[in-house]
């Protein structure tokens, strides 16, 4: 087991969460907030000869782990829910602390599943370059589905704030379990796709209010996130206590509002922390035609918030 002196140093602490929740869903509901400020629209790889470990392929294969559980949350019924992750590893790899992701499907918070595409393709790129890569299934708690054209509806709002619940979770079972798998508790990032996206961007903002998903006592911090046609509107509840995050979107998207992942760039960078925000003109939701440019894209970015240069072996 490893203990939360080992998660990333302490944060600011946040105001009492039932206000904050509050006026954030006010703010989803209105629409967008004025923001201003200036964000980077890409990242350079970082050097070094290849192969580069956490940029290059160094493992050939991966090894796949399924279904381990990683916490329990009651459904709208109230019927308690089995949260599962599978776990990708590097094929044959020695070291002793690896870099952790947490994947996190699409699915309007309606459907979807932690084996589907592209989050099994990006589950292996980053355990190919040495990661340890979950991907997680989550509450999914609005059958109607979900959109953010037209704003934000309650139902969608309390499921979109349980799966980040469920999602900081996965979070803390990755430091729990950190000495079985082999995971350096201090370089831990999520990322994911539509509502995934969202969920991510959730989890980078919303640390210190944890919910109650499973593994009590750990940090729910990450040091990066990555959102592919997702973000939060207006840039609610990000604060100057964020994780850095790199988001992808494309100006044309009906689903999830360009708008959301531009103030959730915005509201980043005028908290002065670091944000990359790639637009894709013209693009609708999740192009994954794109996909190789935002692994890539994602890989640089990570390597240069998780601090891989310094990390093991």
């Amino acid at each position: 087991m490893t203990d939360q002196s080992q998660a990333p140093g302490p944060r600011r602490s946040r105001p009492p969460g039932r206000r904050r929740l509050t006026v954030a869903l006010l703010l989803a509901l209105s629409g967008a907030v004025a923001l201003s400020g200036c964000f980077a629209t890409s990242v350079a790889p970082p050097p070094g000869a290849a192969p580069l470990r956490y940029r290059d392929i160094v493992f050939p294969t991966t090894t796949l782990t399924g279904n381990l559980q990683y916490g329990s949350a009651p459904d709208l019924s109230g019927n308690p829910v089995n949260l599962m992750l599978d776990l990708y590893q590097p094929g044959g790899d020695t070291a002793t602390t690896r870099p952790a992701i947490v994947l996190v499907h699409g699915g309007s918070f309606s459907g979807g599943d932690k084996a589907q595409y592209p989050e099994t393709d990006n589950a292996a790129y980053f355990a190919k370059r040495g990661y340890v890569t979950a991907s997680i299934n989550y509450r999914l708690l609005a059958p109607g589905g979900c959109t953010g054209a037209g704003g934000v509806t309650g139902t969608c709002y309390n499921a979109a704030i349980q799966a980040v619940h469920d999602a900081q979770a996965a979070v803390r079972w990755l430091r729990a379990n950190a000495l079985t798998y082999r995971i350096d508790t201090n370089r831990i990032a999520i990322g994911g796709d539509s509502a995934g996206a969202i969920v991510a961007t959730g989890v980078a903002v919303l640390a210190n209010q944890p919910g109650s998903s499973g593994n009590p006592g750990f940090a729910s911090d990450v040091r990066g996130f990555m959102s592919f046609s997702g973000g939060v509107p207006g840039g609610v509840f990000v604060d100057g206590s964020s994780a850095p995050g790199i988001l992808f979107s494309g100006t044309a998207d009906p689903i999830v509002p360009y708008q959301w992942s531009f103030d959730t760039a915005v509201a980043l960078t005028n908290n002065h922390v670091p944000a990359v925000l790639e637009t894709f003109q013209g693009a609708g939701h999740v192009p994954v035609q794109f996909l190789p440019a935002v692994q890539s894209q994602t890989a640089n970015f990570f390597y240069q918030y998780l601090d891989l240069a310094h990390a093991a072996p």
